[in-house]
């Protein structure tokens, strides 16, 4: 395999195409759970829910959102960027508006479902298509780029937002957000001015999948290794969620304060943007598949430490060893996708593996608040949570040399 271009010259030769993928990116933070649960309080305070109400809608309308997203997703194959990324940014400022304006609790679901299925769905599915189907040699470096833009969302959005709301009324800035998501509509059109449709890219790329050819979402579907990759999916964005969601819980049950555990988040989000970096230069030199099956396994050294973590460092090392498997989870599996089934049917089969991963978002909270509930503590959670990552990253080993071995067989 070729060496690819550093970095910085990779980036100045492709920067309206990287610069699209970083904006959609970043755009879908609005219907991100990090970014909603920062308005949680007042959401619960205006419409008189309790906790439990509001972790029960959040799920319902999570879960809505990732059932559409099957059928959905599949737009990408059939529509430019330019197209299909502007009308989809369109639907998330009117969710925005959706949300400022809603005056009853019986819409919350909706409300919720038109978010996360604009903003996490589809925003950042079109992004991450467009990224794997756009460049084949530097996929891996382009998914990083691309991945940037939700890590800038998470590093300072949440600031800005609890600045914001001590000056601004909660539902205004939800306006604001959907004036600057009609904004960037404008950049994102003149960033694509030259960009061709995905069936022309594809069938002009290489871009094959196994056994040399391009794989239809019914046909992945089939094929035993889409269904060893599910555990690996749905289990970061299920316990992963689950661990930010309670995690004002988790300071209490180990006696620490909120915001002395908040402090060791930039650690992780550090280790996060390094990590990205470097698995995009690993995918493009050694290829995603050679890297699947280890990327989860800083999982679940992270898992039995927040488990014991007896002291703020040990939970510190534990945020940083997720901060390291997260930049596998946002570039390692998307470029699985057009590795192993060619990128022609690609936004089909990744609305697929997006679907379960915003399933597992949905999932990851609701049953471990359950749990708690009843009795399981939250501690003794995080080693269940470890012993499935460790399933998930063992069942792919033998799928992912059988698939290896396909790469190399000709049509």
């Amino acid at each position: 395999m070729t060496n690819p271009p550093g970095y910085i010259a990779f980036i100045r030769a492709n920067l309206p195409f990287l610069g699209t993928g970083f904006l959609l990116s970043f755009l879908s933070s609005f219907g991100q759970t990090f970014f909603i649960a920062i308005f949680g309080g007042e959401i619960r305070e205006a419409y008189g829910l309790s906790n439990g109400d509001w972790g029960l809608i959040y799920m319902v309308g999570t879960g809505a959102s990732a059932i559409v997203m099957v059928f959905a997703g599949g737009l990408a194959d059939r529509f430019r960027v330019r197209t299909l990324g502007i009308v989809v940014v369109l639907m998330l400022a009117a969710s925005c508006l959706l949300m400022a304006f809603n005056p009853v609790a019986g819409l919350l679901p909706f409300v919720i479902f038109a978010l996360r299925f604009t903003g996490q769905g589809m925003t950042n599915h079109v992004a991450v298509v467009a990224m794997a189907r756009w460049f084949v040699a530097t996929r891996g470096r382009a998914l990083a780029v691309a991945a940037f833009g939700f890590m800038f969302g998470e590093a300072t959005l949440p600031l800005t937002m609890v600045w914001l709301k001590s000056m601004i009324e909660w539902r205004t800035l939800w306006v604001v957000f959907a004036v600057f998501c009609v904004s960037a509509c404008f950049l994102l059109y003149r960033l694509l001015r030259l960009e061709r449709t995905p069936q022309a890219m594809a069938a002009e790329s290489h871009a094959t999948g196994m056994h040399g050819r391009h794989w239809t979402r019914a046909e992945a579907l089939r094929h035993p290794l889409f269904w060893a990759m599910v555990p690996a999916v749905m289990s970061f964005s299920g316990f992963g969620t689950a661990f930010w969601f309670h995690q004002v819980h988790f300071a209490e049950i180990k006696g620490w304060s909120h915001l002395a555990l908040v402090s060791v988040f930039p650690l992780g989000t550090i280790t996060l943007a390094l990590s990205t970096i470097v698995y995009g230069w690993a995918i493009d030199r050694f290829g995603a598949i050679r890297l699947l099956p280890i990327y989860l396994i800083p999982l679940v050294l992270a898992f039995v430490l927040h488990w014991y973590a007896p002291s703020l460092g040990w939970a510190a090392l534990a945020v940083v060893l997720m901060g390291l498997a997260g930049g596998g989870q946002s570039t390692l599996l998307n470029a699985c996708w057009a590795e192993f089934y060619g990128t022609r049917f690609l936004g089909s089969i990744k609305s697929a593996a997006a679907a379960l991963m915003v399933l597992g978002s949905a999932i990851g909270p609701g049953l471990s608040g359950w749990l708690i509930d009843r009795g399981v503590g939250f501690e003794v959670q995080q080693l269940g949570y470890a012993a499935i990552f460790a399933f998930a990253a063992l069942i792919l080993i033998v799928p992912t040399r059988r698939a290896h071995a396909a790469l190399s067989v000709p049509a």
